[in-house]
């Protein structure tokens, strides 16, 4: 005969709070992480029902794995139950729907006395969240279980045989309803072959967990070396905390089957003081990049944690100016080459604004030399009138890997402006070739040199040749040419080209 075994884990029957030992996480740049618990089990031959509350709310119950990492006994899972309709004062009231419980209220000297009232209708909306899963139909159905349209999900409470659409009182409810529980809970019934005792590993995929990279960079105020503290800040929305936790950091595009959910509406601290503190490390991983947290830390529900990654000083960068002058309005989207090609007004208007762009390179020998995950790079220069830090400008940076480039636009030049200006514009007349002449000025009114970058896409069709040029322009991809020119002091430059295209 089978023997079934009730196994209560410590992580439910312990105080609130206490968990299986040494949780691990690593959570993905996309707001999903993999949690992994030891738990200890004691098993009996046969049938064991085993109970674990230390899971999150946003878990994937299908990517539950339960295995004894050692490979000494065959864990045979016959059931899984997931549960994460945690208690609450509306779960409560829909337990005890139709009947009477107590409301404590207060008169005008504070004095609590209690009323009686019969709970019609809790006003509770149950499983709101499985929306996401179930589509816009479910949830309005899960909407109109509780009458919660358009603000009508209020209580009803009949006391002294008249109803009430509120709560007398503050609810006293007799007791704990068998059915409430106080954490998402998991439970399995599992089969052992024999007895055996054995600290069992957890592992299972969670949402409301993410992390992000952030990155400020300090120039002087006069030229780019850079001073660069990168942090990860990682958020815990998942509805339960990790104590002592071992924290990994997986960067890159890993693919994540997403479902369909409706639309939701959505300061790193900077420090230059040099630190032996211990480091994050980095590894490459399959095809992405894990960060190893140098040291275990508490995760705390709703708590955004920051680590500092990176800490460099004396990077080499460079600023630069370019001006893309062409300006392509809204009119034209969609448009084909065709019908690019034979609009003579197409690519004529101008914007005046110069791209302020800074770059370095992502080398051991420029003092980084690491693979930098996507962030946000905020850029400031200190003032050395007072020494104080101002803000110059941000943008995102994509995953770089070492030995790359990083290229990041911070904003438009106040003292540089560009104009862009057609001068001539032919067809022959069998209709096979388009001759196109344009002339650009740049014009600098700082007290210094500078070197911009003219860029131009040759947006006519992919066959182009330049019949003439007043500056040497280098192709940089099948459409698009670029032309460096060194503009002086309160100076200017102009550029001229003429490109001719042929597509017969």
């Amino acid at each position: 005969m089978r023997s079934k075994l009730s196994v209560v884990l410590l992580a439910a029957a312990a105080a609130p709070g206490a968990r299986a030992a040494e949780p691990a996480l690593t959570v993905y740049n996309q707001s999903f992480a993999v949690v992994r618990e030891r738990i200890p089990l004691e098993l009996k031959a046969g049938e064991n029902v085993v109970t674990f509350s230390g899971v999150t709310v946003h878990m994937e119950p299908d990517s539950v794995v339960l295995r004894d990492p050692r490979g000494r006994v065959e864990l045979s899972v016959l059931e899984q139950n997931y549960r994460a309709d945690t208690v609450s004062q509306g779960l409560l009231l829909s337990l005890y729907e139709g009947q009477e419980i107590d409301f404590l209220t207060r008169d005008r000297d504070g004095k609590e006395y209690p009323v009686r009232g019969r709970i019609v209708r809790s006003g509770y909306v149950p499983n709101y969240g499985a929306a996401s899963q179930y589509g816009q139909q479910f949830a309005m159905r899960q909407q109109a279980m509780g009458n919660a349209l358009q603000g009508a999900g209020s209580p009803i409470i009949e006391v002294q045989g008249k109803l009430r659409f509120s709560l007398p009182g503050e609810p006293v409810f007799p007791a704990l309803a068998d059915d409430a529980i106080l954490k998402p809970m998991l439970t399995w019934t599992i089969h052992a072959p024999r007895a055996a005792e054995l600290v069992a590993e957890l592992s299972y995929v969670t949402g409301g967990v993410s992390w992000e990279a952030s990155y400020n960079l300090v120039a002087p105020e006069k030229g780019d070396l850079l001073d660069i503290v990168g942090w990860v800040t990682v958020d815990n929305q998942s509805g339960t905390s990790f104590e002592d936790a071992s924290l990994k950091l997986m960067a890159g595009d890993v693919s994540k089957l997403q479902p369909e959910q409706p639309p939701m509406g959505r300061a790193a601290a900077f420090d230059l003081m040099e630190s032996a503190a211990p480091q994050v490390t980095e590894k490459a991983f399959d095809e992405f990049h894990l960060y190893s947290l140098p040291r275990r830390t508490t995760l705390r529900n709703r708590e955004t944690k920051q680590v500092e990654l990176v800490r460099a000083s004396g990077v080499k960068s460079v600023t630069f100016y370019v001006y893309d002058g062409a300006a392509i309005g809204p009119q034209y989207r969609g448009w084909n080459a065709e019908m690019i090609r034979n609009n003579p007004e197409y690519g004529t208007q101008s914007k005046p604004k110069v791209w302020v762009m800074r770059e370095l390179e992502n080398t051991e020998q420029n003092g980084l030399g690491i693979p930098l995950p996507r962030g946000r790079a905020r850029f400031y220069r200190r003032d050395d009138t007072d020494g104080r830090l101002e803000f110059t400008g941000e943008n995102l940076i994509d995953h770089t890997p070492r030995n790359e480039t990083v290229r990041v636009y911070t904003g438009d030049a106040f003292d540089i402006v560009g104009e862009r200006t057609r001068t001539d514009f032919s067809r022959s007349d069998r209709n096979d070739t388009l001759e196109e002449a344009f002339e650009i000025q740049v014009r600098n009114r700082k007290e210094e040199p500078v070197e911009v970058r003219i860029a131009e896409r040759l947006y006519r069709w992919v066959n182009w040749e330049i019949v003439e040029q007043s500056h040497e322009f280098r192709k940089t991809d099948a459409q698009s040419m670029e032309a460096r020119v060194s503009v002086p002091a309160d100076g200017e430059v102009t550029v001229r080209y003429r490109v001719r295209y042929t597509w017969q």
